[in-house]
């Protein structure tokens, strides 16, 4: 989930890395003669420099030779609106634009929409095979802080805040199954280039699930002097927590399945506006300001450099350009300028910060006792890990052993379902228009949603403590790069499957020091609140009807967990697992926000209008079938249009409905939710 402009976009790009909350290794080895952490600062700083050099130093991208071979041009529409800079890339005094003068020219000749000059690559088109590598590794360090953080972020709850090898294991397995459900997704879902990953929805009732009695750490797991990491009995105590997390998130991803692949949520959607998600959506965040605080508590000092950085580089300096040395093959060696502050602002300044901590390390300037107030900042405290994590590790189902399941559990994740399927129906056509395409079809955002159900069904198997969902960071890349290809997608999808079997990548991620990660967090927890009451704008905040909808639910959202989460015991109805069932839904905040929002909006009377109804249905627009929505959206390979056809397909909701007509067929228009 991510901000909205260029603020949200550019501060997502660059949420790339996170530390494991309050993971330390206490007595760092005396004998060690360097840091590998500082290789990695230098191989990512490395990294972007290559990335921007072979993206503009000679390759011919969009050439009109390329035009011509492998894009045919499409006219496509598109509600984009203009960004502030749509070129990264000067040259000279001019901006240097990806588009080429034959380009805005459809089949017949004529011109396309200007909205739609401003995709380089539509969602059709097929760019040449490095440029897809490239964007798909963008794509990936655009996800990687959610991707990063969800394991971490549960780690203490999960026992683990001492075993940052197996922190770095359950990174490399979200890694590998956001590979596979991103694929999924592409391939056989709604069809629109948009990356899965680890979702915060899940978060909130896995952490409300892990803090009741029976699934507490025990105090010596708190202790890294009493924590042996390969004994048998600290592997049972972490082990069957996370198969506890598998269970529930496998069971409460089958409601997902159903609701997609059964077209309930057309019905569900009646319901569900904007004073229902924008309580649910803030109190994704708002709660876990406490391990945002604690991280950055570790020294508010490197936390505040993190964020002075992030700031100033997102919101600062984003529209200075860069000169940066490069070779073509006209120009030979020459200069351009490169808006690099705006599309890497928060990986600099993790790599800045990194760097300026082992700086502080190699001089002894941060305190050597583990008890010590800044100790946490240092950047040998795990540095055995990358050591000991293998080179090649390939997750795999049940790894860590059966599921088990818990009423209480399903429930709770159940709530975050819902709130993740809405979030992802807004991304359906958030993404649509930013690759010109037309609003999804009805058809299409059932198989969407039935596909991210089953990607979390994967990711309860897999054993990566959390589930998958739509990336919302990730579609305002597709302005950044103005590449609406979803071949790109589906190399970051590879990207992803890569990354997640080098167990080293994993394990790099996990010794980010802890400051580091606490400014991050603040950041980032901070925008996904901002981004839920951000829904607020389609509805009448004039009306007092909607101020006392929307501040009750937030409100009690927040205090009802928190009066439970200190007097557990007053719920008490005789019946042990319905116990479990009210303390685990009524210690999750966007639950208790999110369902009083909902009974409130629609008990209290208020006309459509003041509800912000009206606008919300014009946002989910109808879309019309036309040959182009029927060529993005159907099924590969012609299934469902010109294989499959049979009658009996006409009554799945997720399936394109044929209609023959003349010699060939014709897809029926589909009115979307």
């Amino acid at each position: 989930m991510t901000g909205e402009g260029w603020g949200g976009a550019v501060w997502v790009a660059g949420v790339c890395c996170r530390s494991a909350a309050g993971a330390r290794r206490p007595h760092p080895p005396q004998s060690q003669a360097g840091d590998p952490c500082l290789p990695l600062t230098f191989i990512i700083l490395a990294g972007i420099e290559k990335l921007i050099f072979l993206y503009w130093s000679g390759f011919p991208f969009f050439s009109p030779w390329e035009d011509a071979n492998r894009r045919p041009p499409v006219a496509v529409k598109s509600a984009m609106t203009s960004c502030e800079h749509p070129d990264f890339l000067q040259k000279d005094d001019n901006m240097l634009s990806s588009q080429d003068d034959g380009r805005s020219k459809k089949k017949d000749g004529q011109p396309e929409s200007p909205s739609s000059s401003h995709l380089a690559y539509g969602i059709l088109d097929v760019p040449p095979w490095y440029l897809c590598i490239l964007l798909g590794i963008q794509h990936f360090l655009t996800a990687l802080g959610g991707l990063v953080a969800v394991p971490l972020i549960l780690a203490k709850d999960l026992c683990l805040q001492h075993d940052s090898l197996t922190q770095s294991y359950l990174i490399s397995t979200m890694f590998f199954v956001s590979g596979i459900c991103t694929l999924l997704q592409v391939l056989l879902g709604v069809r629109l280039p948009i990356l899965q990953g680890g979702t915060f929805a899940f978060v909130a009732p896995s952490l409300a699930m892990l803090s009741l009695p029976a699934w507490k750490c025990p105090e010596w797991t708190l202790n890294a002097s009493q924590v042996n990491t390969s004994s048998p009995e600290f592997t049972e105590e972490w082990q069957k927590r996370i198969r506890e997390l598998q269970g529930v998130i496998m069971v409460a991803s089958c409601v997902q399945i159903l609701v997609g692949f059964s077209g309930l949520i057309g019905f569900l959607m009646r319901f569900i506006g904007p004073l229902t998600i924008a309580p649910t959506i803030s109190l994704m965040a708002l709660p876990l300001f406490h391990s945002a605080g604690n991280d950055a508590g570790t020294h508010w000092g490197i936390a505040a450099v993190t964020i002075f950085l992030i700031v100033l580089f997102s919101q600062y300096l984003k529209n200075v350009a860069v000169p940066m040395p490069i070779y073509g093959r006209e120009k030979k060696l020459h200069t351009s300028k490169f808006y690099l502050f705006q599309v890497f602002p928060v990986l600099l300044a993790l790599c800045i910060s990194w760097l300026l901590c082992f700086v502080l390390t190699v001089t002894n300037a941060l305190p050597a006792a583990p008890t010590a107030y800044g100790y946490q900042a240092r950047t040998d405290t795990k540095a055995n890990v990358l050591s000991q994590a293998p080179w090649f590790r390939f997750p795999y189902p049940g790894q860590w052993g059966l599921p088990t399941i818990s009423p209480a559990g399903v429930f709770g994740i159940t709530a975050g379902v819902i709130s993740s399927i809405v979030e992802s129906i807004g991304d359906y056509y958030a993404c649509a228009r930013l690759v010109g395409a037309p609003p999804p079809p009805k058809h299409a955002i059932n198989r969407g949603i039935g596909i991210e159900g089953l990607g979390c069904l994967l990711a309860g198997a897999w054993g990566s403590g959390n589930g998958t969902t739509s990336y919302s960071q990730n579609i305002a890349a597709l302005s950044i790069t103005r590449v609406g290809s979803r071949m790109v997608i589906v190399a970051a999808g590879c990207v992803l499957l890569v990354m997640g079997v080098f167990g080293k990548i994993g394990a790099a991620f996990a010794t980010i020091p802890t400051p580091v990660i606490g400014g991050m967090f603040l950041v980032m927890f901070g925008i996904i609140a901002a981004v839920g009451i951000s829904n607020l704008q389609y509805v009448d905040m004039n009306s007092s009807r909607n101020i006392f909808v929307f501040g009750f639910s937030i409100f009690c959202g927040l205090a009802v967990p928190n009066w439970v989460n200190k007097n557990p015991e007053m719920l008490h109805t005789g019946i042990l697992q319905l116990d479990q069932v009210f303390q685990v839904l009524l210690t999750t905040d966007m639950f208790v926000g999110g369902f009083l929002g909902f009974l409130l909006d629609n008990t209290i009377p208020g006309s459509p209008e003041e509800r912000g109804l009206l606008t919300w249905s014009q946002i989910h627009e109808e879309s019309e079938e036309t040959a182009k929505a029927s060529e993005i959206y159907s099924l590969p390979c012609g299934i469902g249009t010109k294989f499959c056809t049979s009658s009996y397909t006409r009554y799945l909701p997720f399936w394109p409905r044929p209609e023959h007509h003349g010699k060939g067929f014709k897809t029926i228009a589909s009115t979307p939710v």
